[in-house]
C-alpha cells in the first residue's frame, strides 16, 4: 500500500472528533500525519487530546507544529499566571481540567508542547505551518518565532490577491513564490462561509472551525481527499466551545 500523508486542522480539545477522523480515513502506522497546531482550548478534553497524540507519537510516523493555544497553554503550565484574553478565547474550560491531573501528567505535556516545531518543510518543497511567515525574503528570515503560530497576514493576503495575476506579475504577493503549497490553520474558514478546507492561491487552510460549529478535518495531501468529523458541537451537546471569535 503507498504511504499516504494527512495534514489535520486545528482539535481545540475536541478528543471525540479527533478519534473520528483518524478512524474514517482508515489510519494506519505507514501514514505520515501532520497536525498543524491548537490542540487546546474551547472543548473540555484537551488532556485527552494531547494524551493521543503522545500516543501516536509511538506509534506513527507524526510531526507535531506549533498553535498560538498550545503556546497559550504552555506559558500557563510555566508560570500559572492568568492571562484573560486567553481564558475567553478557550482557555476556560483547559485550565479547568488541569485542575484535576498529577503534576507528572502536566510535566509530560508541557515537556510535548515545548517539542513541537514551527514550522517543517517537505520533500516536495511543501510548507506547513500553524498561521504563516511575515517576511517577504523567506521564511528562514523571521524575526520573532511567534510569527509562525500568530500570523493571519498570510491567509489575509492569499484570500485578497486575485487568483488569475500570475507570479511573474511585480504585483504578486512574494512569500507565494518560495513554496509549490503552503499548508495552515489557525484561522477558520467558517468565517467565510465554509466547512471544507479552501484554497487560496497556493495556500490550503485546513481549518474548518472545529473550535465552534464546524467539523474537525484531514486531508490526505496529494490527493486532496477530505475526511471529516461530526460538527464538533454535536459531540459535545453540554458544550459551548469556543463561544468567541477572539484568537
Amino acid at each position: 500500500m503507498k504511504k499516504r500523508k494527512f495534514v489535520i486542522g486545528d482539535i481545540h480539545g475536541a478528543y471525540r472528533a479527533l478519534i473520528q477522523v483518524l478512524e474514517r480515513a482508515e489510519i494506519t502506522p505507514d501514514d505520515q500525519l501532520i497536525f498543524l497546531g491548537d490542540y487546546v482550548d474551547g472543548w473540555s478534553e484537551s488532556v485527552e487530546v494531547l494524551d493521543k497524540l503522545m500516543e501516536l507519537e509511538k506509534t506513527h510516523d507524526c510531526i507535531f507544529l506549533r498553535g498560538n493555544h498550545d503556546e497559550l497553554l504552555a506559558d500557563w503550565l510555566r508560570t500559572r499566571k492568568i492571562n484573560k484574553s486567553w481564558l475567553e478565547a478557550g482557555g476556560q474550560i483547559t485550565v479547568e481540567q488541569y485542575e484535576n491531573i498529577s503534576f507528572r501528567k502536566i510535566n509530560l505535556h508541557l515537556d510535548f508542547i515545548e517539542r513541537l516545531k514551527n514550522y517543517v518543510i517537505d520533500e516536495k518543497n511543501r510548507l506547513f505551518v500553524h498561521g504563516g511567515f511575515s517576511k517577504t525574503s523567506g521564511i528562514e528570515n523571521e524575526y520573532y518565532e511567534y510569527v509562525f503560530y500568530w500570523d493571519r497576514t498570510l491567509w489575509e493576503t492569499a484570500l485578497a490577491t486575485n487568483p488569475d495575476l500570475q507570479p511573474d506579475d511585480l504585483r504578486f504577493p512574494k512569500r507565494f513564490k518560495y513554496f509549490n503549497e503552503i499548508f495552515i490553520g489557525h484561522t477558520p474558514v467558517t468565517r467565510i462561509g465554509f466547512t471544507q478546507p479552501v484554497k487560496a492561491l497556493n495556500v490550503w487552510n485546513v481549518d474548518t472551525g472545529a473550535a465552534f460549529k464546524g467539523p474537525l478535518s484531514m486531508m490526505e495531501i496529494d490527493s486532496k481527499e477530505v475526511f471529516q468529523s461530526d460538527p464538533v458541537y454535536t459531540l459535545y451537546p453540554e458544550e459551548n466551545g469556543r463561544n468567541s471569535e477572539a484568537s
